[in-house]
């Protein structure tokens, strides 16, 4: 069935309500008593709507969350000063961030500290960068951040995978449990495509990385 809806951002208090309504309808839900149907429900890149989704998308969401329409509010963004913002002026129980509290980017190491001072969740989004750390070695047409890496970025992935190989240390499986180091850190998002990736993922996430091997990584 070809998709016919058009896609318009909006952060008003209705906007919000309808999408909600409209999502729960498309996924089924006919019930929004059981708080179990909507886990959680995310405002996602507010970054050009930061004052309307502080002052509107966010509370109209906390209504439903006391409705128990759904079990959880989040925020989701690529960019920090957008993540601390959310956490310390919004009633969010989460905060997503991707690409920004990973192995190769640690811009975001203030996040975790922050949220856990207000009781907010952090989960951390993209941690192979579009697929930059998703091999034990960079391939040459690997992407970060949906684009070609810039030579200093691509130069501190390389020196990554030749700490892996001194310790003997798989880097997809580091990168998907860096950012969980943090005890504010409830979950890592990453894409996976098919059954293999998904098998592969949770292989790498029981993986056994010595101590010593996230000294030399994180310095």
């Amino acid at each position: 069935m070809p998709d016919e809806l058009r896609r318009r951002f909006a952060c008003s208090r209705d906007a919000v309500l309808r999408s909600v309504t409209d999502s729960l309808t498309r996924i089924n839900v006919e019930s929004v008593v059981n708080i179990d149907s909507v886990n959680i429900v995310y405002v996602h890149d507010p970054d050009d709507h930061l004052d309307a989704a502080a002052s509107e998308a966010v509370p109209a969401l906390v209504e439903l969350r006391e409705q128990r329409v759904m079990g959880a509010v989040g925020g989701g963004t690529n960019h920090v000063t957008t993540a601390l913002r959310m956490g310390r002026e919004t009633e969010l129980d989460v905060v997503m961030l991707a690409g920004r509290w990973t192995l190769l980017d640690r811009s975001g190491a203030e996040l975790p500290a922050e949220c856990e001072r207000r009781g907010v969740k952090v989960v951390v989004a993209a941690p192979c960068h579009s697929g930059l750390l998703a091999r034990d070695r960079p391939a040459p047409d690997a992407h970060f951040d949906y684009g070609a890496p810039p030579a200093d970025v691509r130069a501190r992935a390389e020196e990554l995978a030749r700490v892996r190989e001194r310790h003997v240390t798989r880097l997809p499986a580091a990168a998907l449990r860096f950012p969980l180091r943090s005890p504010q850190v409830s979950a890592v998002v990453r894409g996976m495509r098919d059954a293999e990736q998904v098998t592969a993922t949770i292989a790498r996430y029981h993986a056994g990385i010595a101590a010593e091997t996230w000294e030399v990584l994180h310095a």
